[in-house]
């Protein structure tokens, strides 16, 4: 759920995906004539791997051929059932054949990799007439060990498949997985997270994808905001969302009060509060080392090593001016204080991302 294995966006994608982070390595591979699977794709996962572990857990024999008819694989990701929704059904079954995974990931030997397609084949049954009886499809034996691990599967929320956002969907599957480790809040740097997702779209427009998604809370059961570093690094958190009322099927949505005049709690359907950030806090929360090593520690490193070559460059231009016998230039040259900044900053100097700027440019 953590790692970019489908594409993001409904558009025809070629492009394969290549993510390194440490010992993991995943290369996802399409065809051109299907394209990428998607992540509305994986919704077909998510029916098979929860038939196998009800299979399991009623005490069946589970197997990785499993065959059903299209209306119940439709009905339970939340789809119609009209033609067109069935010749997208088997659209999305071609993708989903013809993309081919290589990853690292769950292998005994270190640097080892293991190749496979999401569904090995598929193919639409008949009865003894010649009428559609069906489909079939045999999942991949990746998959399937997977599914039957426990500590390798998460519930997730029925409102997952009326995400309607790529993003939406995927930044979801990453918020639930760290989520069932960090119950008291998590977070990410957002260039880790543009990594992670493998989007072709540039980061610019990848950050304001994310800050929209903060600015509208779409994901069930999580409050989304931000949080700024001081030295100007931005972080999407997450908390889980306390809950409150009833069921939502007992409320009813037809023009009534917030508040219903009956003893009752006040509504859960109401609009949160505009805003990047939540709560009276003052301060970012301690990192997440438990679940968020990559994030944390890439970033650190690389403040470290900007630190570094910053010095090193202002103390040549120091010992090249003293060595030319020329009298040092204090209009262009910074003090430092104490507390770590200069008396003079330059014009470059790093802004953070709420500055006001001129012009009516973010």
């Amino acid at each position: 759920m953590a790692f970019p294995f489908f594409s993001l966006s409904k558009s025809h994608r070629v492009a394969p995906i290549d993510f390194v982070s440490g010992n993991v390595t995943i290369r996802v591979e399409a065809v051109p004539d299907h394209g990428m699977a998607t992540i509305w794709d994986a919704d077909i996962l998510i029916w098979a791997a929860s038939q196998i572990v009800e299979a399991r857990d009623a005490g069946l024999r589970t197997s990785r051929l499993m065959a059903a008819t299209p209306y119940e694989i439709l009905t339970f990701t939340g789809r119609g059932t009209s033609l067109r929704d069935y010749q997208r059904l088997k659209a999305a079954l071609d993708r989903l054949q013809s993309t081919t995974v290589s990853t690292t990931i769950r292998q005994p030997a270190e640097g080892r990799r293991h190749r496979f397609s999401w569904i090995n084949e598929w193919q639409e049954r008949t009865d003894r007439s010649g009428r559609p009886d069906g489909l079939e499809l045999i999942v991949p034996d990746w998959f399937y060990r997977a599914v039957l691990d426990d500590a390798l599967v998460l519930t997730i929320d029925r409102a997952y498949f009326d995400l309607t956002g790529g993003l939406d969907r995927w930044l979801y599957r990453i918020v639930r997985k760290h989520g069932g480790r960090q119950r008291g809040g998590w977070r990410f740097d957002f260039r880790h997270l543009h990594q992670k997702s493998g989007s072709l779209s540039p980061f610019k427009r990848f950050a304001f994808e994310l800050r929209d998604i903060i600015r509208r809370q779409p994901l069930p059961g999580y409050t989304l905001f931000l949080e700024t570093e001081i030295g100007g690094r931005t972080l999407l958190a997450f908390e889980p969302s306390a809950p409150c009322g009833q069921a939502v099927d007992s409320l009813v949505l037809s023009g009534t009060r917030t508040i219903v005049p009956s003893g009752t709690r006040g509504s859960c359907y109401q609009e949160p509060k505009p805003g990047v950030s939540r709560g009276n806090k003052k301060r970012n929360r301690a990192l997440n080392l438990d679940s968020n090593k990559e994030s944390n520690l890439e970033e650190r490193a690389r403040d470290v090593e900007n630190l570094i070559r910053s010095t090193a460059k202002s103390l040549s231009v120091t010992a090249r001016k003293g060595g030319n016998g020329s009298k040092p230039d204090h209009k262009s040259t910074s003090s430092f204080r104490k507390d770590g900044f200069t008396d003079a900053e330059p014009s470059h100097a790093l802004r953070l991302p709420f500055d006001d700027r001129s012009g009516g440019r973010s």
